[in-house]
């Protein structure tokens, strides 16, 4: 596939507007130093010099959309307490659009706090309840979507099974981008593949696709007995398998296979690569690309976000510099 077309394909996610529903997370990083083991316990000691604050899980892709130049529109749920407010603030800051984050009172805004050392992750700590939103607040998204359906271009679902993400939800959504002609992308969830039916696309890594299928990835034939599976299942337009240091395997309704080989040259972090796969996957697509095209672009941006430490973007002029 010539380079040059990919190049051409990249200016156009400029002004693209993306819909985002999922569930939201703030993301804490603590960053320190480690010079001795602990008296009390064999652990390291970080001695912490400074610590930040980062959009993460479907606010991570709101991020990546903007960063490429995109318009983001984000739905979904934050506490009534500061880390909601923060994280709010941090979006609004980033210029997402965030009148679809409703508040609930009975849960806390979810946080992953990632301590950092030498630049390298020593622990998360994890705090959050994932019980499924009620009936009203789901409500509240869908009166969202549907204020805005005209106007965007394509909406992604991340599900992290967090709550936000229920059959309901995905019921109404479904609906809305049928009768818009809208693209719809997943980045999903295994214990959740059978609310997908009938999506565009769905973006699992090797793991996930593996546990919703249940075929053990072993080989080549194993793979695509899986993309095949998944296909029948969720009758989509195709599956992106994402296979790590191995690249990414695409899958599409007319049966072609595409084994996409990976280009990262360092990789220091792979937290959150998989938000800027389906970001720019979906940004090709609404920016005129095909499914393997879409699936290249993807595939140089995820080569650049992990040579990052931390949940981190990818620019234009950056994916553009890789494509080469």
């Amino acid at each position: 596939m010539k380079r040059n077309r990919l190049k051409r394909i990249i200016p156009g996610f400029t002004d693209k507007k993306v819909l985002i529903i999922g569930d939201l997370i703030l993301d804490e990083f603590l960053w320190g130093e480690v010079s001795r083991i602990s008296p009390e316990a064999p652990v390291p000691v970080v001695w912490v010099r400074s610590e930040s604050f980062m959009p993460g899980g479907a606010a991570n892709v709101a991020n990546n959309i903007q960063s490429f130049g995109g318009k983001t529109y984000l739905a979904g749920v934050i506490g009534m307490d500061e880390r909601g407010k923060t994280l709010k603030e941090l979006l609004k800051k980033n210029g997402v659009d965030v009148g679809g984050v409703v508040v609930d009172s009975e849960r806390p805004t979810i946080l992953k706090t990632r301590i950092i050392a030498h630049h390298q992750q020593v622990v998360r700590i994890d705090k959050e309840k994932m019980e499924g939103l009620n009936a009203d607040l789901i409500s509240q998204i869908i009166m969202y979507v549907k204020t805005i359906i005209r106007d965007i271009d394509a909406i992604i679902i991340e599900d992290y099974g967090k709550g936000v993400v229920t059959p309901m939800l995905l019921r109404e959504v479904l609906k809305l981008t049928k009768r818009h002609k809208k693209i719809i992308m997943v980045d999903p969830k295994e214990e959740h593949f059978n609310y997908y039916k009938g999506v565009t696309s769905i973006t699992p890594n090797h793991h996930e696709a593996s546990r919703a299928t249940g075929i053990k990835v072993k080989d080549d034939k194993s793979l695509i007995r899986i993309g095949r599976a998944l296909l029948k299942k969720l009758k989509s337009e195709s599956v992106l398998v994402t296979l790590g240091e191995d690249g990414m395997q695409l899958f599409e309704r007319s049966g072609k296979i595409t084994h996409i080989p990976t280009v990262a040259q360092d990789v220091f972090d792979v937290s959150g690569a998989g938000d800027t796969v389906i970001s720019t996957f979906t940004l090709a697509l609404t920016a005129g690309a095909s499914m393997v095209e879409a699936a290249r672009i993807s595939n140089f941006a995820a080569g650049i976000v992990v040579g990052k430490v931390g949940i981190a973007t990818v620019t234009q002029k950056e994916l553009l510099s890789r494509v080469k």
